[in-house]
């Protein structure tokens, strides 16, 4: 049974109610969660108010020491975590131990000595003064995660605000919500003093609209859809709180004649299905320069119909359980919108039949390629957010260009091409928060991440997530010579 980390310790919710919480593989039940309320966001703050004071003060490398301590733990918990990861929200084990569990330790790892980097400005000004700019931990701040990657998002959010000093409030998506629990275990296990950080389970129009409304939670990281985001703003932005919000996308992958076609065609096929395509980042709406098209096309289709689609733990498994029933309906629902605007399934398209008995009830689609469909339609222009992807030819720049940058996201772009002036044109004219120029999900923790338009407001990774979760306060000292 899951329970809430408040204070240091594991409780339920203050009115005792649990929420379901279903095996994508098989669509059965297998454990529950406390369906958390505003009375236990509250004992929450109250914890973390209390430990500010003193939290605040520790050395950075205290918060070293204690953060990298977390990260090796959940290193020697792998197994269990990756284990826990896929049948929560299921995903392949491999991938859950290849990539979400490692980038979790990694997250704490690269924080506990980001921190001990981070500086500030000081400038010497004319007339014998000198200017610096203190960096202070906010308070209490709220962090809010999804369900498409649930322990790597989840520590992302939440080691910057401990590394610069603050008090966290979490919430993890309520539908896979086990590793956030067992982090509250290697929490406790680790030493970190009670109500530094506290994991509240729950539903998001409760736990989340209480974060949101909060006085004492002084900032809201959240990621997830944009529709969620802006009844976050509606209630933080008048508050004065400080707003991280990465949101949805529709990100193009854009290919040309002159790319290295082999590892053009290997990355495509992850970038478009890795996760089920639940990872915003994935590119749901593939462009093929026109003499290319064809043989892209074959190719393509070809090496998605070789993806195995199986239960989690079939280590053979390229694609495996979507999240959730009502996500598995949404999903097929876009697939027969696609049909209706006029497009043409080329493979998948329809519910995956998965061999064990076990399996028989498990929400599995078939990975989906649909070509023929105008780049405006809905089909183009909303998130699905699944194995599904659409291709189209182009033959100009300025036609590519205009068709990329037609939807109202702007996370994130992939560009295919050996020509370095073309690089550049397209680097500054897309309409993206990321672009990745003949690779994908190259990822260095360093760097900004974020998005633009309906796609978020601000950015992660990095000194980024340090100043966020910091306020400046600049000192001018005038002196005497």
């Amino acid at each position: 049974m899951i329970q809430n980390y408040i204070n240091g310790v594991l409780v339920p919710a203050l009115s005792g109610r649990y929420l379901d919480i279903y095996e994508p593989a098989t669509g059965k039940v297998f454990t529950q969660a406390p369906d958390s309320d505003a009375p236990d966001v509250a004992l929450a703050v109250a914890a973390a108010k209390a430990a500010f004071p003193s939290w605040s003060q520790t050395s950075q490398q205290e918060r070293h020491d204690l953060l990298s301590d977390i990260a090796v733990r959940i290193t020697q918990q792998l197994p269990e975590l990756a284990a826990a990861e896929s049948r929560d929200n299921g995903k392949p084990l491999w991938l859950a131990e290849k990539m979400d569990i490692p980038r979790a330790a990694s997250n704490f790892d690269f924080f506990a000595n980001a921190i001990t980097q981070f500086a500030s400005e000081t400038h010497e000004t004319t007339g014998n003064a000198l200017n610096f700019t203190l960096r202070q931990p906010i308070g209490v701040v709220g962090c809010i995660s999804p369900w498409n990657l649930p322990l790597y998002l989840f520590t992302w959010k939440i080691a910057p605000a401990l590394a610069a000093g603050n008090c966290v409030i979490a919430k993890p998506s309520e539908i896979t919500p086990l590793t956030a629990f067992m982090l509250g275990e290697i929490c406790i296990a680790a030493g970190l003093p009670p109500g530094v950080l506290n994991i509240v389970h729950g539903l998001g129009h409760t736990v989340g609209a209480a974060m949101s409304a909060h006085p004492d939670i002084k900032a809201i990281s959240f990621t997830g859809s944009t529709r969620t985001g802006a009844e976050i703003a509606k209630v933080a932005a008048p508050m004065f709180k400080k707003l991280s919000l990465e949101l949805g996308g529709k990100n193009p992958n854009i290919i040309f004649a002159d790319c290295n076609y082999e590892k053009m065609l290997a990355t495509t096929l992850r970038s478009s299905f890795s996760n089920q395509g639940q990872i915003c980042l994935c590119g749901s709406r593939i462009f093929v320069e026109r003499p290319l098209y064809e043989r892209f096309k074959h190719d393509f289709v070809a090496k998605t119909i070789q993806l195995r689609v199986s239960h989690p733990t079939d280590p053979q498994a390229k694609i495996a359980a979507v999240v959730s029933k009502p996500h598995f309906d949404k999903i097929l629902s876009y697939i027969a919108l696609a049909e209706a605007e006029g497009g043409t399934i080329l493979c998948g398209g329809k519910a995956a039949q998965v061999s064990g008995d076990a399996y028989q009830d498990g929400w599995y689609i078939e990975p989906t390629i649909i070509e023929g469909l105008a780049y405006d339609c809905r089909t183009n222009q909303e998130e699905i957010f699944g194995p599904v992807v659409s291709i189209m030819p182009f033959d100009t720049e300025e036609e590519v260009l205009h068709m990329a940058n037609s939807t109202e996201y702007g996370l994130a772009a992939t560009l295919w091409t050996e020509n370095l002036s073309r690089t550049h044109r397209f680097t500054k004219a897309l309409e993206t928060g990321i672009i990745w120029v003949n690779t994908w999900l190259n990822r260095d923790l360093r760097t900004p991440f974020g998005g633009v338009k309906h796609s978020g407001v601000g950015r992660e990774g990095g000194f980024e997530a340090l100043r966020f979760f910091t306020e400046a306060k600049n000192v001018c000292i005038e002196y005497t010579t």
